[in-house]
């Protein structure tokens, strides 16, 4: 006996790509049940070898209804997800609404499985923020080795972690530039994003720092370690897929480059390649449609003691939000539903 499973907001890009990686990972789902706006409804997407025509989440009665993986933003998410939960259904969130909540767990599988342990205090589980996902899962099993002291990243983050808006104003500002009298102005963005990149994601907080790269220090503390001090630089590029991030740590105690590619290439969801060649390395183009998150350019760094740096590749459609949400869900088939 499989699950019955709803995806809400299947018809934007996390969502459809929720659907893909089901289909991929052939979940095991009697029923999967494709969830949107009224302005959405009945729009076809797909579901493996299959087309799901969308319900109105709106009107929609969860009831039944084992594992809800929602993509629809924190406000949609505020109304939906406890109805969704009071019904009995296992509610698996993308937004950054319930990352924070102490009641919540924020679960990265490779990293902090254990956490769904705490699902039943509101049939809530988090997904984190997209650049925070990717580098926790290479974070971990070196903190576990070494324990780390301090983060710096600096994060490459491609315009489809805006949304469908952010891509199309990349495409079009870009096919605009070529031609006289078709510039696009920035909408989406708050500046150019064609040929550009803009060292600003989310709202400016009091500190200076933004809230994306806040959300990276919160949540690099609630999976993996509270002591861990983390500083984040979050900058938009203009590339349409693959987040990139230049990540600098330092240890509590020694460890050595090589040491450390080898305990990176034994960790679960990671692919190292780190040739000291041209073409040595991963590029967000060639992650784009892969499960791993791809760990390059891995040296000591000589600046600070039991210093390394290296450089992280994602697919953050991907590792960073529809797969990380499909690994939680096949957590808790495992650990808490237990069927079949």
């Amino acid at each position: 006996m499989g699950y019955r499973v709803a995806v809400a907001g299947a018809t934007g890009n996390v969502g459809r790509e929720m659907l893909n990686i089901l289909a991929e990972r052939e979940f095991p789902a009697d029923e999967v049940i494709a969830l949107a706006s009224r302005r959405s409804l009945g729009t076809e997407v797909s579901y493996g070898d299959k087309t799901l025509k969308t319900l109105d989440i709106d009107t929609f009665d969860f009831t039944g209804v084992d594992i809800a993986l929602f993509a629809i933003g924190s406000g949609p998410t505020k109304t939906y997800a406890p109805k969704a939960a009071a019904a009995g259904a296992i509610v698996i969130d993308n937004s950054s609404l319930y990352r924070y909540d102490p009641d919540i767990p924020l679960i990265v599988p490779e990293v902090n499985p254990d956490a769904v342990e705490g699902y039943a205090k509101k049939n809530i589980i988090a997904n984190p923020n997209c650049s925070t996902a990717q580098m926790v899962v290479a974070l971990k099993p070196l903190h576990d080795r070494a324990r780390i002291k301090r983060v710096v990243v600096s994060t490459y983050q491609s315009v489809s972690g805006a949304g469908k808006e952010g891509m199309d104003e990349l495409w079009n500002q870009t096919k605009g530039l070529f031609v006289p009298g078709q510039e696009v102005e920035p909408k989406k963005f708050t500046k150019q994003i064609a040929f550009n990149v803009i060292p600003h994601i989310d709202v400016f907080m009091e500190d200076g720092s933004t809230k994306e790269e806040w959300k990276m220090v919160a949540e690099t503390k609630k999976i993996v370690d509270t002591k861990i001090k983390v500083h984040a630089t979050c900058v938009r590029v203009p590339v349409f897929v693959g987040h990139s991030e230049a990540v600098n740590v330092e240890f509590e105690e020694p460890l050595d480059e090589d040491e450390a590619r080898e305990i990176l290439r034994q960790a679960p969801g990671i692919m190292v390649v780190d040739k000291r060649e041209d073409a040595g390395y991963v590029t967000p183009v060639e992650c784009v449609g892969d499960y791993a998150t791809f760990i390059s350019r891995l040296r000591t760094d000589p600046t600070i003691e039991n210093g390394l740096s290296f450089w992280c590749v994602s697919d953050n459609l991907r590792k960073g939000a529809a797969l990380n949400a499909v690994q939680i869900a096949e957590l808790v088939g495992r650990r808490v539903l237990k069927k079949g």
